[in-house]
């Protein structure tokens, strides 16, 4: 159980390569400045502009300024690892990253990208993803950290901080209101716009920004979407009222790839580079280019806001320690087989491998079916147990957009190539008794078959999963990206239903981007929901599953008992109406008293543990909150205690918001204590529409900590 902190401790220690004393924004601003004074108006344009689609190495390229040294950038996917590209690891998905609720575990995560980028020579990774999930059946939710603003906000922090560390600029995206697929890319007036007010903006989909501008992120990605009938990438409330004015963000906007609509609107509104730089791929023409350095002349735009994203982006650059040695381009986008070799994993499987087995979240375990001791048999049934040929390099399913064989990551932009994917069947094999008897059937629709197997063995494990991506990909009847609804993929249900009515010990593992509906559950003993684990899946799955590691995985999402007690859902249709305002999620929950199946911070563990001693203390400014955490069971684990805050009710916000999480590692028979750290003004306030500000609301707060958002263990009050 000791693995978890010597491996992130030491991946944290050992992986960065970076000086850690990078330039203040203040002094690389100030290189920056005098760089740009010396730039003909061509030249500061150009710094804005990409070049092309495909007309360099990067998915999105800027030039080079030899009269300042200035190599361009080299901007590249993904959020998970470095997409195109040979000799990377095949990261683990951000959903997955969340579920570990274990900030030291995002911190090596990142840091190992972050060397992964680096050594490839990209100066600009293209993630985190910190939109929400709003609706639980958004193609691209997996990339993202789940339904809860505070818990994305942290993970998307930690994130930033981890690949800047090593000197590579992060980018948050996609800002914002972008929470599906459909219609998100349409051209023209008919894309669809997300319509919220402006405090459920600020207090929701802003929050994870906001906490990612703290961490000093480079670059923002505006979105495809309209925000309140106004493209995002155009959007002067949003870009420069909220995130340059009110966030005080220092780095640079850019566009999605052809998400810039217009050429002097978006100048104004705060765009300050766009990607990959022609209007659509391969027009040869640019909104930016020779139409802004044309706007510049004839007043359209003014000469300083030319000057300001030049600033911006070199000045990010600086900051980085990007001038200092910084390795070549190793990547090449147009032509993977011409990149330079370069293998850059060095031993991050370790790391992807903690945090897949960190990530697995174990929802039911009657009658301690699991941990697997010693059977005689196991079957292996379902195709999600075995290879999966469609999923690995560029010669099998483009991004990933098939669903053959077990499930690692979604599709999309936001994956990249494994190396080497471990099956679930690999994975129990190589850890199960040398005397048990395995037997498979990767057949989904055989029931027969899958029924005899189940009877013949001794440990019956159902494999299933769910799929989704981007929306320029279709995979089956999905509608361009988004789930067409929320059941398993591949007869899943079916199959269960077949296997447990022959062998009431059936096990359930499932790989899913999102919650599924389990209308077998009561059937089954034992379900394991695994997420998408990256390359190591099925050895991080069998060290769950035989006990070496205790599971201590969290839902960072709601699974209900029916699709039709989520409140948003994705949608075909022009206007998406953010009309729950607050109630993303559990919020949503809590406040019209629907039960979930398993609410969000939901998992079990192989141990168990008690809650006391709660102590709150209070003052203008902070407040602080900690409590006795006792591992009462008989093995070693680790709990996740999450505070939650009821706000005055005159505050209107949700019955208890989420602010604060740790993950305690305790041996049987311990205990620890958490302690959790409020900043008054950030953590404790609302917005004030009227205002347009901050605001603290005197009276009294109630507050909760427990196992999840419904397992309260203990309460308490403060005032303000």
């Amino acid at each position: 159980m000791q693995l978890h902190i010597s491996v992130a401790t030491a991946a944290v220690a050992l992986l960065a390569v970076v000086d850690a004393a990078q330039l203040s924004w203040s002094d690389a601003y100030t290189k920056a400045k005098k760089d740009v004074s010396s730039l003909s108006l061509a030249e500061k344009v150009s710094v804005a502009t990409g070049i092309g689609w495909m007309n360099g190495p990067c998915v999105g390229n800027t030039p080079a300024i030899p009269k300042i040294d200035y190599p361009g950038l080299c901007l590249q996917d993904s959020p998970l690892g470095v997409r195109f590209a040979y000799n990377v690891s095949g990261g683990i998905p951000g959903v997955n990253v969340a579920a570990t609720f274990d900030k030291s575990l995002a911190s090596a995560r990142a840091t190992a990208m972050g060397v992964e980028f680096r050594e490839k020579g990209v100066n600009v990774q293209l993630g985190p993803d910190v939109n929400m999930a709003r609706v639980p059946e958004a193609g691209r939710n997996w990339e993202g950290f789940g339904e809860d603003p505070y818990l994305t906000g942290v993970m998307g922090a930690l994130t930033v901080q981890g690949i800047q560390d090593e000197g590579v600029i992060a980018t948050a995206k996609h800002y914002i209101l972008n929470e599906q697929e459909q219609d998100r890319t349409t051209v023209s007036d008919s894309c669809s716009s997300s319509n919220a007010d402006d405090r459920t903006i600020h207090e929701v989909y802003a929050w994870p920004f906001a906490r990612a501008v703290e961490a000093g992120v480079g670059s923002i990605m505006c979105s495809y979407n309209k925000i309140n009938g106004v493209y995002a990438c155009e959007n002067d409330d949003t870009i420069s009222r909220i995130l340059k004015d009110e966030l005080k963000f220092k780095g640079f906007v850019q566009s999605d790839w052809a998400a810039t609509m217009s050429g002097v609107p978006s100048a104004l509104a705060g765009l300050d580079m766009t990607m990959p730089g022609d209007i659509t791929f391969g027009s040869g023409n640019s909104y930016f280019g020779g139409n802004l350095t044309e706007a510049v002349k004839n007043g359209s735009v003014p000469l300083s806001r030319v000057n300001d994203m030049a600033t911006r982006i070199i000045a990010a650059w600086y900051k980085l320690g990007q001038d200092k040695k910084y390795p070549s381009i190793g990547v090449n986008f147009v032509n993977y087989t011409d990149a330079p070799f370069r293998n850059v994993q060095h031993d991050h499987k370790k790391i992807i491998r903690e945090v897949g087995a960190a990530s697995t979240i174990l929802l039911k375990n009657k009658g301690n079916t699991l941990p697997i001791k010693t059977p005689k048999s196991i079957g292996i049934i379902g195709s999600d147990g075995g290879p999966s040929p469609g999923n690995f390099g560029p010669s099998a399913c483009s991004d990933h957009g098939c669903d053959n064989g077990t499930l690692a990551q979604g599709w999309g932009s936001g994956t990249a190539w494994f190396p080497y994917l471990v099956n679930p069947y690999q994975g129990i094999k190589s850890r199960a008794p040398r005397n048990t008897k395995i037997v498979t059937s990767f057949d989904d629709y055989d029931l027969k078959k899958a029924a005899s197997i189940a009877k013949s063995v001794e440990v019956p494990i159902v494999f299933v999963n769910a799929d989704s991506g981007e929306g320029y990909i279709q995979v089956g009847d999905n509608p361009l990206g988004d789930r067409a609804n929320l059941s398993l993929w591949h007869g899943g249900d079916a199959l269960i239903e077949a296997v447990a009515d022959a062998n009431p010990n059936t096990i359930v593992v499932i790989h899913t981007v999102g919650a599924v509906m389990m209308p077998w559950l009561n059937k089954v003993k034992a379900v394991v929901n695994a997420g998408l684990p990256g390359q190591e899946s099925g050895n991080s799955l069998a060290d769950v599953l035989f006990g070496d590691v205790n599971p201590s995985g969290r839902l960072p999402y709601t699974i209900a008992k029916k699709p039709s007690d989520y409140y948003a859902h994705a949608v075909n249709s022009l206007e998406i109406d953010y009309s729950e305002g607050l109630l993303i999620g559990h919020r949503y929950f809590d406040a019209h008293n629907i039960d979930p199946l398993f609410e969000f911070g939901y998992g079990m563990s192989y141990t168990k543990f008690s809650y006391n001693s709660l102590s709150v203390k209070a003052s203008k400014s902070s407040v602080t909150v900690s409590a006795k955490i006792t591992n009462s069971g008989k093995v070693a684990g680790a709990e996740v205690p999450q505070l939650y805050i009821g706000f005055p009710k005159s505050a209107g916000e949700p019955p208890k918001v989420l602010r604060g999480f740790e993950k305690l590692q305790l041996k049987a028979g311990k205990s620890g204590k958490v302690s959790f750290d409020l900043d008054v003004a950030k953590e404790l306030s609302i917005w004030d529409t009227t205002d347009s500000k901050w605001k603290v609301v005197h009276g009294k707060y109630q507050v909760y900590v427990g196992a999840s958002s419904r397992d309260i263990r203990l309460t308490g009050t403060f005032t303000l």
